[in-house]
């Protein structure tokens, strides 16, 4: 149970990291400085890529924990906790609502993360639409651009 609880923590460690480089990424986005994106991106990857791997040792160490305890494998944390003795019992369970919590809150930062993304793709297409000439007159409500017959542009080249 104690290298269960030990790798529990480390996930938990990992999720916070994991939260604050969403946020990270969404300041970026939201500043406009997508200069930095590609290495908030990446920092991203590299904390998912270590809890991918901390999850396969949880799920070693859950198997171990339900093992002693009678259980079948790969055993949920509350199927864990509502037969270990305690304190570890109330442990799990502090670690399952801690788990809860923090995937709200990254689903909620991705969410808007993704938002902030489209948003300056569509802003960025509109711009280039803008500058050949055959900028949007409006949007669709699924977001995409309605372009028009293509316009004669002047160019003052006395500037």
């Amino acid at each position: 149970m104690e290298k269960l609880s030990l790798i529990l923590w480390r996930e938990r460690e990992l999720l916070e990291l994991l939260s604050y480089k969403l946020e990270v990424e969404r300041l970026v986005l939201a500043s406009g400085r997508t200069r930095w994106l590609v290495n908030a991106t990446r920092e991203i990857e590299d904390v998912l890529a270590t809890i991918r791997e901390t999850e396969v040792l949880r799920a070693l160490a859950a198997d171990e924990a339900a093992a002693e305890l009678g259980l079948t494998p790969d055993p949920s944390l509350a199927a864990l906790a509502a037969a270990a003795p305690d304190p570890w019992g109330t442990l799990l369970l502090e670690h399952r609502d801690a788990f809860v919590v923090a995937a709200r809150e990254i689903a909620q930062l991705s969410e808007d993360n993704q938002g902030l993304l489209t948003a300056g793709y569509r802003s960025a297409r509109a711009t280039l639409l803008g500058i050949v000439g055959n900028g949007p007159e409006g949007y669709t409500q699924d977001g995409a651009a309605v372009v028009g017959a293509a316009r004669s542009g002047l160019v003052d080249r006395a500037l």
